[in-house]
């Protein structure tokens, strides 16, 4: 079963996937969880018991802090994968799935390893101790054949939804982000539609995937690491302004060239 954007609205009791911040998908059969990537807001998530094989979209869920995925289907703990960009994931119950395999030491410091911040695994506090010793002793998490993007591609809804209301919702989502900045909002002419987007607008739509992800990741950033991204994007500017003279000035040259 696909969950769906209907169905998370329907659910949670809410008007759009930005404002649902728990969810409580137990027992629902499904194995289909691409919505996620629409929903970087939502904190509690509750999958247990479904036959989830993929946690990809969960990469997006930036607040999330709490993940129950008890009685699943999930094949390898590189899976954990997409869960490393989750800076403040604190409870993880990932017991009963393939994945924890027969060694639960093993399974559990491999996990402490790949997730050193979490405060509770498996309904069990994770001490400091466990912590250190996971650093040491645990597996490191392989990459997980495929990639983030064959998910995110399907947004979680269906054709039909897509249709009516990803253009809408792609939007709203990228305005909201760029108001909060003091930046001015980008016209619907920006946004393609998902049916039959030409080169240019799909150009434009990634483009603006991009900043959307920038600046949602700059929200989880420290004073330091703000710094750190404001010395490269002055470093990538300062190249860019470089090359853009380069170019400006190369007409001129050759006209030069020519007469001489």
């Amino acid at each position: 079963m696909k969950l769906t954007r209907k169905l998370v609205l329907a659910k949670a009791k809410a008007s759009d996937l930005e404002s649902v911040k728990k969810l409580n998908c137990w027992g629902c059969n499904l194995t289909d969880i691409s919505i996620f990537s629409q929903m970087p807001s939502i904190e509690v998530l509750t999958l247990s018991v479904n036959s989830i094989s993929s946690l990809s979209p969960l990469a997006c869920c930036l607040s999330l802090s709490e993940l129950y995925l008890r009685r699943n289907m999930i094949p390898s703990l590189s899976e954990l994968y997409y869960l490393c960009p989750l800076t403040r994931l604190r409870v993880l119950w990932l017991a009963e799935n393939p994945c924890c395999g027969s060694d639960p030491n093993k399974y559990r410091l491999t996990v402490l390893r790949c997730l050193p911040r979490l405060q509770k695994l498996d309904n069990q506090a994770v001490t400091e101790d466990e912590v250190a010793l996971a650093l040491v002793q645990g597996e490191e998490v392989s990459t997980p054949p495929g990639g983030i993007q064959t998910q995110l591609s399907n947004n979680g809804l269906t054709d039909a939804e897509s249709e009516n209301d990803a253009l809408n919702y792609n939007m709203e989502e990228t305005n909201k982000i760029r108001e909060e900045l003091g930046m001015k909002p980008l016209s619907r002419e920006k946004f393609s539609s998902p049916s039959s987007p030409s080169t240019l607008e799909r150009q434009t739509m990634r483009r603006t995937h991009i900043l959307d992800a920038v600046l949602l990741l700059l929200r989880d950033l420290d004073e330091e690491e703000l710094r750190v991204v404001h010395t490269a994007a002055q470093t990538r500017l300062h190249t860019y302004t470089l090359h853009s003279g380069d170019e400006q000035r190369l007409p001129a040259q050759k006209a030069a060239d020519i007469q001489h």
